[in-house]
Formats: structure tokens, C-alpha cells, sequence
């Protein structure tokens, strides 16, 4: 039997945004161009929320409408005080319905638009930046749609959902930053210190001289 929480876990935009303060101070340390390391991470980003969205399937949580489609998702009632299904007198747990399930549909679309940013990057050398900008868009653009297919309770305002209205506000967001920064020149982290000579290579002779 799967289990739920009928608390919140961590919001995926207070993880990345942490994550990027961390990233940012722990740049400045290493003199590390700071969006050269973001570029780097966003496809693995993508992919970690993908395979991260299976945790879904086991809270029993983040479905659509009921359906009745061979990839239908089983949902169950359940008991929160126990965090476990609901179980009937004979013991079996109680059986909701069958919904869309959106969680898949999200893990999906995380995975593609990994492979699809990497595409990008690799055929269009995307500016300083850019290759961020357009993870977050890639990301909540398939959120914002996802959200307005999910029927499991939420949050709303005005009538959307709180994740609805975040998605859509990071989304025209990453447009933004990515129409601003996709000409950007490249940043590459220095490896040697520029105060540093270069080490000239040297030639041990028979006689034990170096040249």
C-alpha cells in the first residue's frame, strides 16, 4: 500500500533558489564564472525533477480526472492519521478511482526537455546564462499545463491554483532572462591563477641534467 503525508514537503522553487544562492557564494570562493556552473546543471535539473516526480506516485498524490486510458492511475482513500490507505473490513484498501496521472505526464516532459535543452545548447551555443533561463521556461511551461489538468485538492487563488500562478509568473520570467541573455558571450571558469607562470616542460639527459 502507498503512503501520503498530509503535510507539504519542500517547494521546488525555495530548493532551487537555496541551491543558487549556495551555488553563487561557493563561485565567488573558487573564482568559477557563476553562469557557466548554472548552465552545466540545468539539464541535470530537468532530469532530477523528472525522476523526482515518482515520488508522486507513491504519496498518492498529483492525478487529473478520472479516465479510464490503460496507463490510468489507482488511486486510494486515505488514512492520514496512519499515512497509509484505507482498508475495508476485509482488509484491502479502499480504492478511490482511476485518474489521469499527471505525475507522469510531468516526469515525461522533464525528461524530453533535458534532452531538448542539451539539443539546443549543443546546435545553437547558447549565451552566458540563457541555457538556465530557458530550464526554468522549459520546466514551467510544462507545469503550468499539468497544474490545470490536476483535480486532487490545492490551494487556490482566484479560482487557479497556487503552483498555476507561480509557474506562470517564472514563466514569462525565464522568457525574459533568456531573450536578454541568449547573445551573451560565453563565461569559462579560469583554471590557472593569472598571477602563475606557466610550467615549461623539462628533459632529463643521460648525465642527469635537466633542459
Amino acid at each position: 500500500m502507498r503512503c501520503a503525508s498530509s503535510q507539504g514537503g519542500l517547494g521546488i522553487w525555495g530548493a532551487v533558489a537555496l541551491g543558487l544562492l549556495g551555488a553563487y557564494l561557493g563561485c565567488r570562493r573558487h573564482n568559477v564564472p557563476f553562469t557557466a556552473l548554472i548552465d552545466s546543471a540545468a539539464p541535470g535539473l530537468l532530469i532530477a525533477q523528472g525522476l523526482g516526480r515518482w515520488g508522486n506516485w507513491f504519496n498518492n498524490e498529483l492525478y487529473g480526472d478520472p479516465t479510464a486510458l490503460p496507463w490510468k492511475l489507482q488511486i486510494h482513500q486515505m488514512d492520514f492519521s496512519t499515512g497509509r490507505a484505507a482498508t475495508d473490513a476485509a482488509g484491502a484498501p479502499v480504492v478511490l478511482g482511476y485518474f489521469q496521472p499527471t505525475f507522469l505526464y510531468e516526469s515525461l516532459w522533464c525528461l524530453a526537455a533535458a534532452s531538448l535543452l542539451m539539443f539546443l545548447d549543443r546546435r545553437y551555443r547558447l549565451g552566458a546564462g540563457s541555457v538556465f533561463a530557458l530550464y526554468v521556461v522549459f520546466y514551467t511551461s510544462g507545469g503550468f499545463i499539468f497544474e490545470l489538468l490536476r483535480s486532487d485538492y490545492a490551494n487556490t487563488i482566484l479560482g487557479l491554483r497556487v503552483n498555476t500562478w507561480v509557474s506562470g509568473l517564472l514563466l514569462l520570467a525565464g522568457l525574459a532572462g533568456f531573450l536578454l541573455l541568449r547573445r551573451r558571450d560565453r563565461s569559462t571558469a579560469q583554471l590557472d591563477s593569472p598571477d602563475t607562470e606557466p610550467i615549461a616542460d623539462t628533459v632529463t639527459s643521460a648525465d642527469g641534467t635537466t633542459k
